[in-house]
């Protein structure tokens, strides 16, 4: 049976940070199935803001401006999963996946069909209470909804903050058990 094409995008600027180490282990638990997983470090990569240029798609390309999106694009349309890895930046997503997020608006503009996927979300914060989670989560289950993906769950590592710090937790055993889910 083939696996998956599992798309996986970080939202932190971080190198080797808890989100990057969350990607890590749950991209090591989907590897143990016949997946294929490509990841995209967004937060480290040059993503603008849409501009509501309604001109997506007109140029060959998914944002008639040249950046990074471009480069996920094509790996958006073709995955089966998407999965959102980001820290929690004042109670949602950090702007550079959010960027992402937005240019996304492309493909419905166009009429180009991403519904029907599987998404995921991993979010980390030196909150300890999930609560604070809650406007990240909302957003994510309308994105998914809107777009009528199968939601296949969250995973929430709360009181991380420092960098590494969620190598201490049961945080990563439950990112890599997620990946093997799928």
């Amino acid at each position: 049976m083939a696996g998956k094409n599992i798309l996986v995008i970080t939202g932190s600027p971080r190198v080797d940070g808890n989100s990057d180490r969350l990607a890590d282990a749950f991209i090591d638990g989907a590897l143990v199935g016949e997946n294929n997983v490509v990841r995209f470090d967004a937060g480290r990569m040059n993503i603008g803001g849409c501009k509501a240029c309604d001109t997506c798609f007109t140029k060959g390309n998914a944002c008639s401006f040249t950046d990074g999106f471009n480069t996920i694009a094509p790996e958006i349309e073709k995955s089966d999963v998407i999965v959102f890895v980001t820290p929690m930046y004042w109670f949602s997503f950090t702007a550079q996946i959010k960027s992402v997020i937005d240019k996304m608006y492309s493909f419905s503009h166009t009429g180009r069909n991403i519904s029907e996927k599987e998404s995921v979300l991993i979010a980390c914060g030196g909150t300890d209470d999930e609560k604070d989670f809650d406007g990240m989560v909302s957003t994510y289950r309308l994105m998914a909804n809107y777009l009528k993906w199968n939601d296949r769950g969250t995973l929430l590592a709360k009181g991380v903050n420092e960098k590494g710090e969620v190598k201490n937790t049961e945080f990563l055993k439950k990112a890599e058990a997620l990946g093997k889910s799928l």
